[in-house]
């Protein structure tokens, strides 16, 4: 799936399109809505994640254009009011979803992963190692026939280790693809808890052991 995201917030761009990208959806950004036309002129688009408050060019012009040269595109909108008035404004305009902020990734990713759905965009293939298993779409994890109970963070955790295929994997790395949106100063114990409370939550805790000075992989 290729997503565009229009904000212009640098830094809530920045980790959006990150997280975005960990979920093996492909992202282009743009900060202005100058910038979202011109891309969307040589791209074709899935979804476009519309700031409605953006310079150059106001979200809801660039929201019209957009479905004017492309109509089966899905466009969410995004805004720091949630006013019902703002909701019904950009739904007229024909938008496909409305999302007030603050942006919460996951929920980002389902609505996202949904209007995918409706242009028959297949979901991705479940991520797996072992007796462990992932379904990224439905963002739900097993071990063996036990679901698995997970946080969104934990479940990311337990994403990257099985991408990585038992390779370990340092806690700055986990930082940089896991908590880059974390708000606070996430440090190496914050990964050390949530790595601690992951392995309470699996079957056989020892599934994913500890590497002496390279971090953490499945076993």
């Amino acid at each position: 799936m290729r997503v565009l995201l229009v904000e212009d917030e640098v830094s809530l761009a920045s980790a959006l399109a990150r997280g975005l990208r960990r979920n093996a959806i492909a992202v282009d950004v743009a900060h202005d809505g100058g910038e979202a036309l011109r891309l969307s002129a040589l791209r074709g688009y899935d979804v476009v994640v519309l700031d409605r408050d953006i310079p150059v060019v106001h979200g809801d012009e660039v929201c019209r254009r957009l479905l004017a040269e492309e109509p089966s595109a899905r466009v969410l909108m995004l805004t720091a009011s949630d006013s019902l008035g703002d909701r019904v404004a950009g739904l007229n305009l024909g938008a496909d979803d409305y999302l007030g902020k603050p942006v919460r990734l996951m929920e980002l990713l389902a609505r996202i992963r949904a209007l995918g759905r409706r242009r028959g965009i297949p979901e991705p293939d479940p991520l797996r190692w072992r007796d462990l298993r992932i379904d990224v779409g439905r963002r739900r994890a097993w071990q063996g026939d036990r679901e698995l109970d997970l946080t969104p963070r934990e479940l990311l955790v337990l994403e990257e280790l099985i991408r990585a295929q038992g390779a370990p994997l340092s806690a700055d790395r986990l930082l940089a693809r896991v908590f880059d949106d974390a708000r606070g100063d996430p440090t190496a114990t914050t990964v050390r808890v949530v790595i601690m409370r992951l392995r309470r939550k699996l079957p056989v805790p020892e599934a994913i052991a500890t590497s002496p000075g390279r971090g953490y992989r499945l076993a």
